[in-house]
């Protein structure tokens, strides 16, 4: 079963310095049908203007991954965390017990990114921040995994949770697979181009809600980049 939900249609609202769209309730939109899709709580779609952003608000029992599409976001936390992460990068933070924080765009252009909020398996725990590069060239023809609760992910940022974030960079006519599973829920956004996903049509920025699907086989129509949250 893949939903597509078009980009037009999404929640969002305009605050001048931020302009957003929720593919899940979030602040003043609120969807009853759009709660969350497993454990993923949150994808917000964030254009944050130049020299402004998000001051210190707190967060807990949460754990909330960004990539960055476009610019820059500038990360300062309650732990004395300092962080520019570019464009192609991801951050991560977990909340845990609790942690305030700021977001903001230092940078002379506009920052657009996807912020990501999954609810976690393990509370409790104090908690922490990272960041880390995935150059797109890495996971050119492939998707690479970015955070993930899997030990086994080696190379992934950490997050508390049975889910995973990977993305992949695809060339007009290029396929990539990934093994989902058909009990796991998997919700996919190109950040540009246009897409088939099991041959289902989804344009840039349309959210893609996936689940009894085994295997998720993306085809680019043309150029391009796909972030994928799975679930359970």
């Amino acid at each position: 079963m893949i939903e597509v939900r078009p980009f037009d249609g999404l929640g969002g609202a305009d605050h001048g310095w931020l302009k957003a769209k929720h593919h899940f309730s979030f602040a003043g939109y609120h969807d009853p049908a759009r709660m969350h899709w497993g454990a993923l709580r949150v994808w917000n779609d964030d254009e944050i203007g130049p020299k402004t952003g998000f001051p210190p608000h707190p967060h807990a029992d949460m754990e909330i991954i960004t990539y960055v599409r476009s610019g820059a976001i500038t990360h300062e936390d309650s732990l004395g965390n300092k962080g520019r992460t570019p464009a192609g990068d991801v951050q991560v933070m977990s909340a845990g017990t609790g942690i305030r924080h700021a977001e903001y765009n230092l940078e002379d252009e506009t920052t657009t990114l996807f912020q990501i909020w999954i609810l976690p398996t393990k509370t409790g725990e104090a908690p922490s921040w990272g960041q880390k590069p995935f150059p797109k060239g890495d996971r050119a023809g492939r998707f690479v995994v970015m955070a993930s609760g899997d030990t086994a992910d080696d190379d992934a940022l950490t997050i508390r949770t049975d889910g995973k974030v990977a993305a992949a960079t695809l060339k007009a006519g290029e396929t990539a697979i990934y093994p989902l599973g058909a009990d796991r829920k998997g919700y996919l956004v190109p950040a540009v181009g246009e897409i088939e996903v099991n041959g289902v049509r989804v344009g840039p920025r349309d959210g893609a809600a996936i689940a009894e699907e085994g295997t998720v086989t993306v085809k680019a129509l043309s150029d391009a980049e796909v972030v994928l949250v799975d679930t359970i």
